[in-house]
């Protein structure tokens, strides 16, 4: 996830006074209502990979979900946001988010210690927990955090006019890293990352500065890192509709 999401030192608790690794998965989200506005959505079949031009190639087995956005409207941050995003931390703070399981799961079937090595979507937990708000960077960027916040799902966005070639979900291969955002080289050897065919440009813990989301962006790859419901992925396309601005193409993954 693009922005500084780090997490606070390991340990039990982290704000809020509930164990992080004790929460149970709720409901994150309202029923979205029906879509309005700029946009385009295209239901899947429950369960079944979506028949239509892969967004992103992969050569591990990982169910992710990809969607392609376009048309999009991308500016700094929006007051009108406002309102969504302390929505979300509030429910975040009462433990109304997604399980954290899934994606420290994902992390240790790769032999990734998840505590030393966060999931963007559980960075983003410790934050609102400890008491600070969510980064605010541009409009699609906050749309994604109050997203992957909310579900515990960690959520990659990729600037497609940056990308060289085509996306690829695969580990990392010896030496590989790339340079994050607002930090130093991110190594991804034996990592899960997704690269392009200049080299990785992002991962479940953080984007890449190489492809990140700007006030230029008009088209971009969404990936989120674990399966997702189709009322989760229409929750998704109304804050992208309305706040990116944008149309919203489910582009390869299962939807459960």
């Amino acid at each position: 996830m693009q922005g500084d999401v780090s997490s606070p030192p390991c340990g039990g608790r982290s704000g809020g006074g509930v164990p992080i690794e004790k929460r149970q998965g709720r409901h994150p989200h309202p029923s979205p209502p029906p879509p309005r506005g700029r946009g385009t959505f295209r239901p899947s079949c429950c369960g079944r990979a979506w028949p239509t031009d892969v967004l992103v190639r992969s050569e591990i087995d990982v169910p992710v979900v990809s969607l392609e956005l376009h048309e999009l409207e991308v500016t700094e941050p929006r007051t009108d946001f406002n309102e969504e995003v302390v929505a979300a931390e509030a429910r975040a703070r009462a433990g109304h988010v997604g399980d954290i399981g899934p994606a420290r799961a994902l992390y240790r079937r790769f032999g990734v210690d998840p505590t030393r090595h966060r999931p963007s979507s559980e960075a983003l937990l410790r934050r609102v927990l400890r008491g600070d708000a969510l980064p605010r960077i541009n409009s699609l960027v906050d749309v994604a955090n109050v997203v992957s916040l909310g579900l515990q799902v960690p959520v990659g966005l990729y600037d497609l006019a940056l990308v060289q070639g085509s996306l690829t979900l695969r580990l990392g291969r010896a030496g590989e890293s790339y340079a994050g955002i607002r930090r130093e080289l991110v190594n991804v050897a034996g990592r899960i990352c997704v690269a392009d065919d200049r080299g990785p440009c992002g991962n479940p813990s953080a984007d890449s500065s190489r492809t990140l989301i700007s006030t230029a962006t008009d088209r971009a790859a969404w990936i989120f890192f674990l399966p997702v419901s189709e009322r989760d992925l229409r929750w998704t396309y109304e804050l992208v509709a309305r706040y990116g601005r944008g149309l919203v193409r489910l582009a390869g993954g299962a939807v459960v």
